[in-house]
């Protein structure tokens, strides 16, 4: 039992669950790469935002949900709609049309991070030396894989930018909404993003994908049910139900498995080539998002680097 009152170990139900989100998510990556060959990037990421928008938004209204109030609260959903959903997931549907779904996972993976990096400059609290020292290893051997994998090609550089754009991005929303939505309930809260997210990556759409055409095959239409059923409304309750019984530093570590999950699942299902450098990154960064969270398990309550801890208080 921790400090808080928590368990440290997980119940077999807890376990099915966090084993279950990884999976999902892992998953997540290689079904957005299995879409974009069939449909445009700003379409799909559009319609799955739409209707998982919908559906979250139906539940919610259906177990008599709490709504925002007030202009404050309003605002805050109506800005991380942009900056937390539209931009970010723009960027990276886009990305996975150039580069492999195993390196957007990589990429990604290094988020909590950028979050811990954010820390001290938004919230103004101090971050471990352990988890800086961590940040600089991650972001060296991001480089590297850009220096060797990425830029062979200008697509393939372009695209490994913008999914670090869309991680930039998204971490200082995640920091911004660490200080805005914690009264706003979480279903009703990431229904509004989802929902009004899609609006501006449908505009899009029209504006600049007019030209091209999408191939709505059986392919295409599973990868965006899954997208949307479990990648946005599964795996969001099966979070937050995690999110009240677990401590942050464990539901976070999800982090560590993500990446893993996706680079064997489009090694087994798109052939794609796992060099030993993507192999030696994977492990740098994992070994340093590990760092992050232990500085986070290990009691250093007034860092809060992961931005969760009031939620689960």
């Amino acid at each position: 039992m921790s400090e808080t009152g928590q368990p440290t170990s997980y119940t077999r139900r807890q376990l099915f669950g966090y084993l279950t989100l990884c999976l999902i998510w892992g998953s997540t990556w290689l079904a957005i790469r299995e879409v974009v060959s069939y449909v445009p990037p700003l379409e799909a990421a559009g319609l799955r935002f739409l209707a998982a928008g919908l559906l979250l938004l139906g539940l919610a209204w259906l177990r008599k949900r709490t709504w925002p109030r007030g202009d404050r609260q309003w605002n805050a959903i109506l800005l991380l709609s942009v900056t937390m959903m539209a931009i970010p997931f723009g960027l990276v549907f886009w990305a996975e049309q150039h580069i492999m779904s195993s390196m957007t996972a990589i990429l990604y993976s290094a988020s909590p991070l950028v979050v811990s990096l954010l820390t001290p400059v938004f919230l103004h609290r101090k971050v471990p030396r352990s988890a800086v020292l961590a940040m600089v290893v991650a972001f060296g051997g991001i480089a590297a894989l850009f220096y060797t994998e990425l830029s062979v090609t200008r697509s393939a550089l372009l695209g490994g930018l913008s999914v670090l754009a869309a991680m930039l991005i998204s971490g200082c929303s995640t920091v911004y909404a660490k200080t805005r939505l914690h009264e706003i309930d979480p279903m009703i809260a990431t229904g509004l993003q989802l929902l009004f997210g899609s609006i501006p990556l449908l505009w899009g759409t029209w504006a600049l994908e007019a030209h091209r055409h999408a191939l709505w095959n059986a392919p295409a239409l599973a990868s965006l049910a899954f997208l949307t059923v479990f990648g946005s409304c599964v795996a969001f309750v099966v979070y937050y139900w995690l999110l009240k019984t677990l401590q942050p530093y464990q539901i976070t570590s999800i982090n560590l498995v993500v990446p893993v999950v996706a680079v064997l699942e489009g090694a087994l299902f798109k052939g794609e080539r796992v060099p030993w450098l993507m192999i030696t990154v994977i492990v740098v960064v994992l070994v340093s998002v590990g760092s992050v969270l232990r500085a986070e398990a290990v009691g250093e309550r007034q860092v809060d680097i992961l931005m969760l801890r009031d939620k689960t208080s």
